[in-house]
Parts: C-alpha cells; structure tokens; sequence
C-alpha cells in the first residue's frame, strides 16, 4: 500500500492516466491526495472529473479555486471567464451529482500517522495546523449545506486582506477561503497579496511567499500544495512539497509519494 499526492490537474485527464500508469496505482490498496484544481482551463474537465468520482473511494481531496469557481457558475452565482473550460461540465446531466461530490470535500487535509498536511495554496504564516483545520470547517460547513449560495456568491474578491478574529459572515469565509486557494505571497502577519503570480523572488515590497517566514507556526510540519505553477515545483524547504508543475501551460503533471518522498511526473502536451 502507499500513498501518492497529485498537483494540479485542471482537466488534463491523458497526463493523470499516464501519471497513474507509471506509479503503478492500485486503487483497490493505493491511496491518492490531490492538490486541488482538479478542473478547468484543460482540454477534459468532464472526463477527468468523471474519472475521479469512479476512483473516489480511494482518493482524498482538497478544493482549489477552479474547483470552487467550477460550483459558483454552476449556480448562476458567476459567469465563466473568457479561459474557463466548463462548458461540457456545465451542461452533463451528471452534473448534479459531481456539484455534489465536490462540495463535500476538504479545504484543508492533515493525516497525523502520514505527517503529512495537504491544501491547495498554503497555510498563512500566523496559523498552526490545528488553526487551519478548523477554519476550514468553516468554510467545509457552509460549503455542505443546503444553501451555499450566499458563500459561493460573496468569496470573489481580496478584501479583507488581513486575518482578525472579529471578522464575521462572508469577509470572514472569504478570507478563509483566500488563504487557502489563493495565496502565494504574503506578509509576515499574514496580509495578502493576490496580483503577483510570478516565482518566489519576484516577491513585492514587503511580502514573501507564505513558506518563506522563519517564525512560520507550521515551519516543523510537513505541507504539501499546488496553486503556484512557476515554482515549478521547486520549494528550498525540505517539509515543503509544490506539486503545481504547470501540466495545462504545457509542463508536466507531479506526483509524490508520502511514504519515502520520490517525485514521478509526466510530461503534458497543452
């Protein structure tokens, strides 16, 4: 048995079964973590999800921002971008039920015997493992209820930029949800900034990738993410893992496994 952690999918189904191929991936033993952005901007959202929900009792997930964007337009809460790929999603009559999968799953995974801890973005610099858990349930809870409409309508935006413990309703959920499917480069006191998509050192004035801070509370845990395709996975941390290697710019699709940390990958042909 072993257990395998994926980067970023977004529809890229060739790469995944090729990927899945080459590490011999048995789901009737093996186990899988994804990374989030599981869907969009490739070339086969529908197949790719479809394929997921067959293996989904093997497979543990975290939502990234494509995922959550995927189930607003789903909605009517948002219109799709002029780079979205969700047509074929939107229009399958089993969308329902992946709309449905999807909203129950995780924002933030944490196995204490795998010491591992998996989101799709990061985990900001003020909060502990523990902290990012339950505010993930947060955003989990409502996410899973019978009327996410008001969350799905209010998470588009960057304001609050900064965590307060008075924050309530939406720019509470928001902010949650920012850190934990946007984020890239931040301050030490956790404040966003949400233009820059650059590598680690094109950091602006005043921000550091979310990893990079010595007093980081999660700096002795092991975290793996996606998100951040111009890392190219490459992180100067040894407990943290980047699996976004850009597969739907063209790159490659990464997958490491927990149990003795070796990286597989292949090549994506976007």
């Amino acid at each position: 048995m072993a257990t395998y952690a994926i980067g970023d999918i977004q529809g890229c189904l060739e790469p995944l079964q090729c990927l899945l191929k080459k590490i011999a991936f048995n789901p009737a033993k093996d186990k899988l973590w994804l990374a989030g952005d599981l869907i969009n901007r490739g070339p086969d959202s529908l197949a790719t999800l479809r394929f997921l929900y067959k293996l989904r009792d093997s497979i543990t997930i975290v939502l990234g921002n494509h995922d959550l964007h995927f189930i607003a337009v789903y909605y009517g809460l948002r219109k799709q971008g002029k780079n979205d790929s969700l047509d074929e999603l939107l229009i399958a009559p089993d969308r329902a039920d992946l709309v449905y999968w999807l909203r129950h799953q995780k924002l933030v995974h944490h196995d204490p015997d795998l010491g591992f801890t998996m989101v799709h973005a990061g985990i900001p610099p003020q909060w502990t493992v523990a902290d990012a858990l339950a505010r993930a349930r947060e955003v989990e809870s409502v996410l899973q209820s019978n009327s996410p409409e008001n969350f799905l309508a209010g998470m588009y935006g960057n304001a609050p930029s900064e965590w307060s413990n008075n924050l309530t309703g939406v720019e509470r959920l928001r902010i949650i949800t920012n850190y934990f499917t946007r984020m890239r480069f931040c301050s030490a006191s956790g404040e966003l900034e949400l233009q820059t998509k650059e590598n680690a050192d094109a950091a602006p004035i005043g921000f550091s990738p979310w990893f990079s801070f010595a007093e980081r509370k999660t700096r002795n845990e092991k975290i793996i993410f996606g998100h951040w395709a111009a890392l190219e996975g490459r992180v100067k941390s040894n407990k943290i893992f980047a699996l976004d290697t850009g597969c739907v710019w063209g790159g490659s699709l990464t997958a490491l496994r927990l149990d003795d940390e070796e990286r597989f990958s292949c090549d994506c042909l976007a």
